[in-house]
C-alpha cells in the first residue's frame, strides 16, 4: 500500500482512473476537486504576477558618450602581444573619467585577467576576439571569490570586478578562455585542493586564510562579478572556459541577454547565479559541459555560515542544448533558493541530460521553493523533469543540514522526445520529503523508463497525458 502522504491526484478523472488501475494495490490515488484545480492554477497566476515587479528594479546600466579604444593604450591585435596593460590602462582612464566604453575593435588581443571599474563598459566589436593567456601566473595575485559556493582566495576570474556598480561587457565579439589548451581542464583530475576548500569551509577557518593560487589547482570562473550592482553581459560569445562561464556572485541588478555559450570542459556552467537577487537571463544560447544554468546559493557549512539566498530570478526564452540540466536549482542550495521564473525556454539536445532539474542534499541545507516554469518546450532531452534530494557531489550525499523542497509549479510545456525517462521526484526519506509540486497541462511523449516518485506528498499531476501516466513507487 501507498502511505496516504504519498498520494497523487490526477486530472481529469479519466486519468485517475487510469493511474488506479495501474495500482490495484491502491484505493488512495483520488482527483482533487475543482476548487482544488482552481486554487493551483489561481495561485501559480499569483505567483507570476510578482514578476513584471522583478523586471521594473532589474534596470541595465548606462553609460556616458565616451570611447576608450585599447589600440590607444598600446594593445596590437595580432593575437601574440600581451595587451593585459593596455587593457587595465584603458580602463581606469575610462573610470577616472567618469565612465563610457573601454572598446576592443577588429582583431584578436591576448591578455591575462580584466578587472572591470565602476562605470565602464567592456564593448567588444563585431570581429573583436579577446584571447585570455593559458600562463597560470598570470592571474595572481589571489582574489576573493567562492569556488564552487566555498569562499576562498584564488586565482582571479577571467573578467572579474568586486564591489562596483554600473559595469557592462557588450558588443558582437568573443571572449576565448583557450582553458582546453592550457593545464586548466587537467587539473579536473586534482580534487584534493577542492576537497581541502570544503574541509575549510565546514571547520570555520577565515576566508583571508584560505589562500589557494599558484602551486595549488582550483580553476578560475571567466566571468565573476561579486558585490556587484547594475551588471549587463550582452550580446557576447563565450568560448572554452576553465569553469564556471558566467557567475555573477553576490549581486543584485543583473542581467544577461543575447549571450552565447559554447564550451565543453568540465564544470563549465553556462550561467549560475550565486547568492544574488533580482537577475534577468533572457535570450542566451548556452552549450557547455555542465548544468546550463545554475542558481546556487552556498555550499553546506560555509554556505549556512554567509547565508544569502539567491532570489527573485526570471529566465526568458532561452535555449539550452549540450549539458547537464537545462534549468536547474542547485546542488549548491545553503542560503536557499527562491522565488525562480523560468518561461518560453527550449531544450533540445540527446546530450542534455535533464531539462529541469532540481538537486540537493543533506550537507547542504538551505531550500528550493517557489519555483515556476510555464510554456517551455522540450524537444530531446534525456529525462524531461529531475529533482532530488540524494544528489551525490563528492560523496557528500549524506549530512545533519536536511533541505527543504517545495512549492514548485511546471505548467503548460510539452516534452516531444525523452530517451530515458519523463519524471523523476525523489525525496531524502520518509520523513525529509519533496512536497507540493504540480506538473499542469504537459505533454510527455513516452519514455523507455517508466516515471518514479519516491519520497514525496503532494504531488499533482493535472490535465497531463502521455508518459505521465505511468508511475513506478
Amino acid at each position: 500500500m501507498i502511505s496516504q502522504s504519498r498520494r497523487i491526484w490526477l486530472l481529469p478523472v479519466a486519468m485517475a482512473l487510469a493511474m488506479a488501475a495501474a495500482l490495484a494495490q491502491s484505493d488512495e490515488a483520488v482527483s482533487p476537486s475543482a476548487a482544488q484545480v482552481k486554487a493551483a492554477a489561481q495561485a501559480a497566476a499569483q505567483a507570476w504576477s510578482k514578476v513584471p515587479a522583478i523586471l521594473a528594479r532589474i534596470v541595465p546600466p548606462t553609460f556616458v558618450g565616451n570611447d576608450f579604444v585599447i589600440t590607444n593604450y598600446g594593445a596590437l591585435g595580432n593575437g601574440s602581444t600581451d595587451c593585459s596593460g593596455a587593457f587595465r590602462q584603458a580602463i581606469e582612464a575610462c573610470h577616472e573619467a567618469g565612465g563610457g566604453r573601454v572598446v576592443v575593435p577588429s582583431g584578436t588581443f591576448l591578455t591575462g585577467p580584466i578587472h572591470l571599474l565602476s562605470n565602464v563598459n567592456l564593448h567588444l566589436a563585431s570581429g573583436a576576439t579577446v584571447r585570455f593567456s593559458t600562463n597560470t601566473t598570470k592571474y595572481m595575485p589571489v582574489v576573493f571569490s567562492r569556488y564552487e559556493c566555498t569562499e576562498v582566495m584564488n586565482y582571479s576570474p577571467l573578467i572579474y570586478a568586486c564591489g562596483q556598480e554600473n559595469i557592462a561587457i557588450t558588443g558582437q565579439g568573443t571572449l576565448d578562455g583557450q582553458a582546453s589548451l592550457g593545464v586548466w581542464y587537467r587539473w579536473k583530475q586534482t580534487g584534493a585542493d577542492a576537497r581541502r576548500a570544503i574541509e575549510m569551509g565546514g571547520q570555520g577557518v577565515p576566508v583571508e586564510q584560505r589562500v589557494f593560487g599558484e602551486g595549488f589547482h582550483l580553476r578560475p570562473n571567466f566571468i565573476e562579478p561579486v558585490r556587484c550592482r547594475s551588471v549587463l553581459v550582452e550580446g557576447v560569445r563565450i568560448v572554452d572556459s576553465p569553469m564556471w562561464v558566467l557567475h555573477p556572485l553576490y549581486s543584485t541588478n543583473v542581467t544577461i541577454r543575447g549571450v552565447t555559450v559554447d564550451t565543453k570542459g568540465p564544470n563549465t556552467d553556462g550561467c549560475d547565479p550565486d547568492s544574488c537577487t533580482d537577475v534577468l537571463i533572457q535570450d542566451c544560447t548556452f552549450s557547455d559541459g555542465d548544468d546550463c544554468i545554475a542558481v546556487k546559493s552556498g555550499r553546506d557549512a560555509d554556505g549556512r555560515r554567509v547565508n544569502i539566498p539567491c532570489q527573485n530570478i526570471v529566465i526568458r526564452n532561452c535555449t539550452f542544448r549540450e549539458g547537464h540540466g537545462g534549468v536547474t536549482m542547485g546542488s549548491e542550495t545553503s542560503g536557499g533558493i527562491r522565488n525562480v521564473f523560468a518561461e518560453h525556454c527550449r531544450f533540445d539536445s540527446p546530450d542534455l541530460n535533464a531539462a529541469m532539474r532540481f538537486k540537493t542534499n543533506p550537507a547542504r541545507g538551505g531550500s528550493i521553493e517557489n519555483i515556476y516554469l510555464r510554456n517551455c518546450a522540450v524537444k530531446t532531452a534525456k529525462v524531461g523533469i529531475h529533482m532530488t534530494m540524494r544528489y551525490a557531489s563528492s560523496g557528500a550525499r549524506d549530512g545533519k543540514s536536511m533541505p527543504v523542497v517545495r512549492n514548485i509549479d511546471i505548467r503548460n510545456s510539452t516534452f516531444a522526445h525523452l530517451t530515458q525517462q519523463g519524471i523523476f521526484i525523489e525525496g531524502y526519506s520518509e520523513k525529509a520529503r519533496i512536497t507540493d509540486v504540480t506538473i499542469a497541462n504537459c505533454s510527455f511523449a513516452a519514455a523507455p523508463a517508466a516515471n518514479m516518485i519516491t519520497n514525496a506528498s503532494r504531488v499533482y499531476v493535472i490535465g497531463t497525458h502521455g508518459s505521465g501516466r505511468e508511475w513506478r513507487f
